[in-house]
């Protein structure tokens, strides 16, 4: 099954591959050249309609998980200021996407949303340091009943020029449920607080909706 959001653009990619293949056959009287060239094309074809696949997954909720909002790498788990919404000190995991990668954004959490805001930006490499505050980027919060807001960030990379964001205040979001979709190689960051209790590691493969990347406990008394 393929998101919503590669329709169009694996329409327009079916279309000119199929006229490309054709010409090749009409134009080109090289066999070798002719069938190396259409091999080009069909593989450039599979990478678009990967790109855009939307897998549909099996969530069993949980409030006290937070689940990856995407399939990729964690390239940081670090506490930092969170300057935009909190305002005050986070920990926060961030999450590489190939363009190879499942590209839906997922709500990690369940909830109200409380804050969603789109910002115009640069198109730096997504594991630039600088990426998160200075690239195209969407931030939306929801207030999860045991972790309180949690934010999570959309960032555009280098290929990425178009964010898709379907969270909007008031709604209420779906622990594993569709949030929104990058379109060519990204990265999401999530905050959490910093009572939160990360169960991944750097370097670390996880799976939207599936990869549990934090935990809740219960305050010792």
């Amino acid at each position: 099954m393929f998101h919503k959001e590669g329709y169009k653009i694996i329409t327009i990619a079916m279309v000119i591959a199929i006229a490309s293949i054709i010409a090749l056959d009409y134009y080109v009287v090289d066999d070798l050249i002719k069938l190396f060239t259409q091999l080009g094309v069909i593989a450039f074809l599979i990478l678009i309609l990967q790109f855009f696949r939307n897998p549909k997954r099996e969530i069993t909720w949980d409030v006290n998980k937070v689940f990856a909002p995407v399939d990729g790498k964690v390239v940081v788990i670090e506490t930092v200021f969170e300057d935009e919404f909190f305002r005050a000190k986070r920990k926060q995991i961030s999450i590489f996407m190939s363009p190879l990668n499942v590209h839906v954004t997922r709500y990690p959490v369940s909830g109200e949303v409380v804050y969603s805001k789109y910002h115009p930006g640069k198109y730096l490499v997504a594991w630039h340091p600088k990426s998160s505050t200075l690239n195209e980027r969407t931030t939306v919060v929801v207030k999860s009943p045991k972790f309180g807001p949690v934010l999570f960030r959309q960032i555009a990379g280098a290929l990425a020029r178009r964010i898709v964001n379907y969270a909007k205040v008031g709604d209420i979001g779906q622990q594993g449920s569709d949030s929104g979709f990058i379109k060519f190689g990204s990265r999401v960051d999530v905050f959490l607080p910093l009572d939160a209790v990360i169960t991944v590691k750097p370097n670390q493969k996880v799976v939207g909706a599936k990869t549990v990347i934090a935990e809740y406990h219960e305050p010792e008394e």
